[in-house]
């Protein structure tokens, strides 16, 4: 079989209205892809920086993969949270971007976004905080139905990926 190895960190985030930020992240795959090694999900850390600026988390990406198929090709999706003074979360961003299909090192920016929700829910949010928050978690990575989704540019993910690929040229594949 195919074999894909990830290698690599969550660098930060930029970008963003605050500081005080921490991020959801997981790897998606078609349904011929099994994970040897690793974790598929995870969590950083809050970052609270002096300067608000950037959020640096350094958070370790290591995962073995092998597949029968290209189909589905591996994903990272994020969620990007904003943490306050009373320890309360607030979404700030969902994200996702494709893992490099060619080997070697790769520095990756993941533009994020949050629904903007009605007129109502966005002065809810201005004066109690919160924000609106996506029913089912797949449409992060799949367009299907994100084209109906009123949305807002957030900030950016920043990543630091080695893709190391075995066996790929024994099925027939170049990369």
């Amino acid at each position: 079989m195919a074999e894909l190895h990830i290698i690599g960190q969550i660098v930060g985030a930029s970008e963003f209205p605050e500081s005080s930020l921490f991020c959801k992240w997981g790897i998606h795959t078609g349904g011929a892809w099994k994970t040897l090694a690793g974790l598929r999900d995870g969590q950083t850390q809050v970052d609270n920086p002096v300067s608000h600026d950037s959020a640096y988390w350094a958070h370790p990406i290591d995962i073995h993969l092998t597949t029968k198929g290209l189909q589905g090709w591996p994903k990272i999706h994020f969620q990007v949270w904003h943490q306050d003074s009373h320890g309360r979360s607030e979404l700030y961003g969902y994200g996702f971007c494709h893992v490099p299909t060619s080997p070697g090192m790769h520095e990756i920016v993941c533009p994020t976004w949050r629904p903007s929700g009605s007129f109502q829910e966005q002065v809810s949010q201005f004066f109690l905080g919160g924000s609106p928050q996506l029913k089912n978690h797949d449409l992060i990575y799949s367009g299907a139905d994100r084209y109906r989704l009123s949305t807002i540019a957030m900030g950016k993910v920043h990543l630091r990926l080695g893709v190391i690929l075995r066996n790929f040229d024994k099925f027939g594949i170049e990369c």
